[in-house]
Parts: structure tokens; C-alpha cells; sequence
């Protein structure tokens, strides 16, 4: 059974296990976040407090935009810009990895809680009922305060996720 996770492009940059899967998993990733890995590839700001870290994950933040920026991958992105919500077809990475890029539409839902981004991330999981993945417990923090109805994952617990998850009966039972 494939797991699905709603993620920021650039955690896959940055956590290279996310890329390792124990079984098949595909990514739900918002096109906004895509548009961000151009930005920090270029940013003189780093990434990765590490200067040989930030160094590695620009490396791979380069090979991201690279895979969407093959024309074959570009074209598939494209029709799912056409409207909001629009899922791409899959873009398979390897036998146990496929992104799926969403051209989620940020709409203030949260107000000020939540910046575009987050909103985008969490929007997705709603409509996909998919849980989130992330390291930013700020956001986990957010989630938990505003009492959205998503599951989230801190990327650390991303082998138990996979494996064994929690279902939404298990949320509901005793």
C-alpha cells in the first residue's frame, strides 16, 4: 500500500531518507514550494546552518529543478496549472518515490495564523486527507493550537509513518 504525505519540496532536498522509503510513498508537494527551491538555489541566504551542509542540499535543490525542469516533467507540471487544486500525473523518482505536484491556492483560510505557504501545505492535506510531513515544530504547534483536523509527522518520525502510521480510527478511539 503506497502511504501519501503532503511535504514541502525542499524537506526532500534536505532529508535525504525522505528519498528511501521502506515501501512505496508519494509526495504531495504545492507548486509554491516548487517555486521556492528557485529561490533558495540562488539566495545568498543559507539553507543549512553547516556551510558543507548548505553547500550539499543546494547541490540537491539544484538536481530537484533539474527533474522538473525536463521537459517531459515540465509538461505534466503545466497542465496542472490550469486551475486551482489541479493534480499533476505522477512524476516517479524511483520504484518507491513519486511526486505528485499540487496546484494548491492559499486562501486565508487560517488568517494570520498560518503563513501562505503553511496554508497551502495544510489546505492540501484537507482536501487530500493525507498527513503532513514537516520539521518546523512551529508549524506542528500552529496545527495543534488552531485544532486543525490534519495529521502531522515530525520528518524524524518519518520510518514510523510509513510503516505504521496512525489511522483516523485511531484518533477516534478510546
Amino acid at each position: 500500500m503506497t502511504r501519501r504525505f503532503v511535504i514541502e519540496a525542499v524537506l526532500v532536498a534536505i532529508y535525504g531518507e525522505l528519498m528511501l522509503p521502506s515501501r512505496p510513498v508519494e509526495y504531495l508537494i504545492p507548486y509554491s514550494t516548487v517555486m521556492e527551491l528557485y529561490e533558495m538555489k540562488d539566495s545568498p541566504e543559507p539553507v543549512m546552518s553547516e556551510p558543507d551542509d548548505d553547500a550539499h542540499v543546494k547541490l540537491k535543490i539544484g538536481e530537484l529543478i533539474a527533474y522538473f525542469d525536463d521537459s517531459f516533467n515540465k509538461k505534466k507540471l503545466e497542465r496542472s496549472l490550469q486551475s486551482p487544486w489541479r493534480l499533476s500525473p505522477p512524476l516517479p523518482i524511483h520504484e518507491n518515490v513519486t511526486f505528485i505536484i499540487v496546484n494548491a491556492m492559499e486562501n486565508a483560510q487560517y488568517g494570520e495564523g498560518f503563513d501562505p505557504i503553511e496554508t497551502e501545505v495544510v489546505l492540501t492535506s484537507l482536501r487530500e486527507q493525507a498527513p503532513i510531513l514537516t520539521d518546523q515544530l512551529e508549524l506542528m504547534e500552529k496545527i495543534i493550537q488552531a485544532e486543525v483536523p490534519v495529521q502531522v509527522y515530525d520528518v524524524y518520525d518519518f520510518d514510523f509513518a510509513v510503516e505504521q502510521g496512525i489511522s483516523a480510527d485511531d484518533w477516534l478511539a478510546p
